[in-house]
Order: C-alpha cells, then structure tokens, then sequence
C-alpha cells in the first residue's frame, strides 16, 4: 500500500526509525510505570493512572513551543535532542524503588520524559510531510502513524520478563527496562542526526 518510493528520501527513512524506536521506548513506559506502581508500591489504578497525568499537560503546554523552535532551526535539532531527554528521563527511573515516594522516584522522571517528546513530537509529523514529494504525503503519514503504533506494541509484547516478577525482583528488570528505554531512545536521536536533513528533503 505504501509506495516504495518513498523510501528513496533518506530522511524518511530516519525519520520512520526514530518513530519506530522513540515510540517504542514510548509505549513501554506507559506500560510499566502504572504497572509497577501498582504491583510494587500499591497504588490503587487510579492512583497510577494518575501519576501520568503530567504527561499530557507537558505535552500540551510545550509542543506549541517546540514546534515554533523547530520551525526556526529546522526538524534535525529537536528530533536529535529531544530523545536524548527522553532517555535521561529512563535513567531517572532508576531511582524508583521499593522505598522512594511518587516525588522522587516517579515526578522528575515524568517531566523529563514528557519535555523530550514535546520536542521530538511536534516537529515530527511536518518533517515527514516534507521528506517525500507532495504526491506522497498521505502514504507517508500514515505509515509513520502505522509505525509508531508498530513500535508501542512490539515494545509491550517484549515486557514479559519484567510482568512475571515479583517483589524486589519486580523492581531490578523494571530498572533494566528503563536502562534499554534509554538506550533506545538515544539510537531514536542518532537515527535522526545521521540521516534527517535540516530542511526539507523530497525524494523524486
């Protein structure tokens, strides 16, 4: 259904990898946290459901800043940057532990987590507009949107190790999935500073 043509533009392809990876790590953590916080620190569902709240109120208040920045530099610098915030905010996660409060080990994590996608999300959806011919646009958009739900589920089906633990060990192959988040969201970053361009970059 997609046109394989579309795959000629070497930003494209960078950016469908950064979609890939970015919200993959994505998809993982929206899993994880609310789980462990209810398995591990007791929380009732809401209370977990809860505790991702500032997630969609970042996001809203910052993307519109974000995108204007984008606009200015170009979709490189922020589709760069922003990931690699993403993955301090994993290494953030590490503090979680049987022991930390939802200010300490869950807050500053959140809040990092949810700048960095500000950044990458909102000058994502025009850079992959603008990476393929103006006959390609609807294909492209909707594979990246493919993708990235691609990526959340590929994510969610890999947690199985970290969902059958219990207690303390619940606790070591979360951090060890938020290390992986970590990573991935860095290779997120370097997939789009070797192959997006600054500007637009249609293929033929």
């Amino acid at each position: 259904m997609t046109p394989l043509s579309v795959f000629g533009s070497q930003s494209f392809v960078g950016l469908t990898l950064l979609t890939l990876l970015l919200y993959g790590a994505l998809g993982g953590l929206l899993v994880l946290v609310p789980y462990i916080l209810i398995q591990g620190a007791h929380y009732t569902a809401t209370g977990a459901g809860a505790a991702l709240l500032p997630f969609p109120i970042v996001l809203a208040v910052a993307s519109p800043i974000m995108g204007s920045i984008a606009g200015r530099s170009g979709p490189r610098l922020p589709l760069t940057i922003g990931p690699m915030i993403v993955a301090a905010g994993f290494l953030l996660l590490l503090l979680l532990t049987p022991g930390s409060s939802y200010w300490t080990g869950v807050l500053p994590a959140i809040l990092v987590i949810s700048l960095g996608m500000a950044g990458a999300v909102a000058p994502l959806t025009t850079a992959v507009l603008t990476s393929v011919d103006a006959r390609h646009t609807g294909s492209a958009s909707g594979l990246n949107s493919a993708v990235s739900r691609a990526g959340g589920l590929v994510a969610t089906a890999l947690l199985g190790g970290v969902l059958a633990a219990e207690g303390e060990a619940l606790y070591d192959a979360f951090h060890v999935a938020a290390l992986f988040g970590a990573g991935v969201s860095v290779l997120a970053g370097a997939s789009a500073f070797l192959f997006v361009g600054e500007r637009a970059n249609p293929s033929a």
